[in-house]
């Protein structure tokens, strides 16, 4: 998209294929595996597209002896996390998850489908107890819905009744929440464990350690975004061990490329308006990078209190080959 006449030229971020391919490349020769790389910026998370867009991308490789996948996401559909982790099972024989950095919430639960998960100095888990943004939710000042959280309604609940009071919690919580999300957060809770039971049974063949591992993972940390590093992630029963220096050296590499494609990319044209250019997701094995880039214009509706979208053409895209003139083309999804 370009600015109108007379406006700013639309920031646009950079792409970094073949930089990103050399890095891929040296990984590969210092693993003997092939490798997939998943990241996602602060604005990306995991989604229903990536798995038909991941499929794209490995469907020809058959069964590989061993596959390195490296994550780097704030989390997701959890619901999405599981199918790729089944698609990726139909294609390896053994899964080794590497994180360089964060890998939280629906993204733990894809390092959860691993055989063995790589951890460098920098990495982290999360919990994946569940919150979700309802279209009932409440809203915040600037009228955009807020997610409610089990542990945070439950914890609110205890200390009404720790203070010994006679009146009904749910009457006073009914004025800010409405019943159907209280419904609706405790059904995703439901399957935030069963997600996490389902991933773990695809290589952990004792039931009662996933299901253990599943019930810490959604019940026992005290924050949503309470960091698991490495020793707590053994301590847990995962089999986690720490990442090889060269390795992780090579991923910091590989992740400061990414963070540079996925730099915020906003052109501000006044206060009310302004164009969004953010490369927000990136799947990428060798000879192959697709990304979703955000490709919209948005306004601010004072009398509304929000922004919508307009000329919005965000799209997937695909660059592939070596070739000297590699140009991204718009890759179709619905």
């Amino acid at each position: 998209m370009t600015a109108p006449a007379g406006e700013k030229k639309i920031i646009k971020p950079p792409i970094l294929y073949r930089q990103t391919q050399n890095l891929c490349e040296q990984i590969e020769k210092k693993t003997g595996h092939r490798l997939l790389c998943y990241w996602n910026s602060v604005n990306g998370n995991i989604c229903q597209n990536d798995v038909s867009v991941l499929y794209g991308m490995i469907k020809d490789w058959g069964v590989q002896d061993q596959l390195y996948f490296f994550i780097k996401s704030n989390g997701g559909d959890g619901k999405a996390s599981l199918r790729i982790i089944n698609l990726l099972r139909q294609h390896t024989k053994k899964l080794v998850v590497v994180i360089q950095g964060e890998c939280a919430s629906a993204a733990t639960m894809l390092a959860l489908g691993a055989d063995e998960i790589l951890m460098g100095p920098l990495a982290f888990l999360s919990a994946v107890d569940t919150s979700l943004t309802h279209e009932l939710s409440p809203v915040d000042r600037n009228n955009s819905l807020v997610s409610v959280n089990q542990d945070e309604l439950s914890r609110v609940l205890k200390l009404w009744n720790k203070e010994g009071s006679q009146t009904n919690p749910y009457q006073a919580l009914y004025q800010y929440i409405h019943p159907l999300v209280f419904g609706a957060v405790d059904r995703s809770s439901s399957l935030s464990i069963k997600l996490c039971s389902d991933i773990l049974s695809y290589h952990m063949a004792d039931q009662a350690k996933a299901a253990e591992i599943s019930r810490k993972l959604n019940e026992e940390y005290p924050a949503h975004s309470y960091p698991i590093i490495l020793r707590e992630a053994e301590k847990i029963g995962l089999n986690a061990r720490e990442l090889d220096k060269e390795l992780n050296d090579l991923f910091y590499s590989l992740n400061n490329l990414y963070s540079e494609m996925g730099q915020r990319a906003y052109t501000d044209f006044d206060e009310n308006n302004y164009h969004n250019n953010e490369i927000v997701n990136i799947l990428e094995v060798r000879n192959t990078q697709m990304y979703y880039q955000n490709d919209a214009d948005w306004h601010y509706r004072n009398d509304e209190r929000r922004y919508i979208s307009m000329n919005d053409q965000s799209a997937w895209y695909i660059l592939n080959g070596a070739g000297e003139t590699i140009e991204p083309k718009v890759f179709q999804i619905r």
